[in-house]
């Protein structure tokens, strides 16, 4: 039986935490935790996250209605329950804007892979979602292209949205990106980023298949994918205004990378071009 107080005691410490790193100024932010099967706590509007108690928690259904609560709920729930029609696994979603990691939503920039052992093994690929006003259905259904592929996402113009089987664990991998992408500034200015060789990146890839964290390079529909250059959501980056503009690329990693001899031509060209547009967009 759920202890429903305990839940909301954790939002709270949550949200304490998300205000304490700066991941969500003034009101921002929102934290949610499915509850039943057409239940849904979730924090309320217009209230730092960084002072809430548990009674401020509200609870909604399934369709964003709320059916409890004395203060009213998030604008953005409809996000969450996107997340959670989605994922039948997930339990719980915490949305905020973490400064580094937003910065490469603003950008539009692909958050390069293949860089530190962590965020391989815990986040992958992380997709840019495209922009729409925050709160009504338009801005949930931009996630719906991702939410199966990936357990983080950044949403363009933003912040971030993560989600996992308890809200410790939703939360732990926007900190993890936020970190990440820190770094990856920080490195940019020393004025270099080393990605990994192919054999480290799969020693990585296996690890994670090992310790039962799922990542689509893992499976047969992109056994033939470049591991390090975010093949997993490329295909959403026109529509989305993403382009690679910030970072050198990394080394090509993949099957049709290893050799010339019987490549497939137009797949050769169009890696080609990547790579030169992506450079001379550096260069700009």
């Amino acid at each position: 039986m759920l202890n429903t107080h305990k839940i909301k005691q954790d939002i709270c410490d949550i949200g304490s935490r998300i205000y304490a790193k700066g991941f969500a100024a003034a009101n921002d932010g929102n934290i949610s935790v499915r509850v039943s099967e057409n239940q849904v706590l979730c924090t309320p509007t217009l209230q730092s996250k960084g002072f809430l108690k548990p009674e401020d928690i509200a609870t909604v259904d399934m369709t964003g209605k709320q059916i409890a609560g004395s203060k009213p709920r998030s604008s953005e729930a409809l996000l969450h329950l996107e997340i959670y029609k989605s994922r039948a696994d997930i339990k719980s979603v915490v949305h905020c804007h973490p400064p580094h990691a937003t910065a490469f939503a603003v950008a539009r920039e692909p958050i390069p892979q293949c860089v530190l052992p962590e965020v391989e093994v815990f986040l992958g690929d992380v997709p840019i979602t495209k922009y729409e006003t925050p709160g009504g259905q338009a801005f949930a259904d931009t996630i719906i292209p991702f939410v199966k592929k990936s357990n983080i996402i950044v949403l363009a113009n933003h912040g971030t949205v993560s989600y996992g089987e308890s809200v410790e664990r939703a939360y732990w991998w926007t900190e993890i990106l936020d970190a990440y992408c820190r770094i990856l500034m920080l490195s940019r200015q020393l004025g270099n980023v080393s990605y990994f060789t192919e054999r480290q990146e799969r020693d990585l890839l296996g690890l994670k298949k090992q310790w039962g964290y799922d990542d689509p390079r893992n499976t047969p529909e992109y056994k033939d994918c470049d591991i390090c250059a975010n093949d997993i959501f490329r295909s959403s980056w026109q529509e989305s205004g993403v382009a690679p503009r910030a970072f050198d690329p990394p080394p090509a990693m993949g099957p049709k990378a290893q050799s010339a001899e019987g490549i497939d031509q137009e797949a050769l060209v169009r890696l080609i071009t990547d790579r030169v547009v992506a450079e001379l967009s550096r260069r700009k």
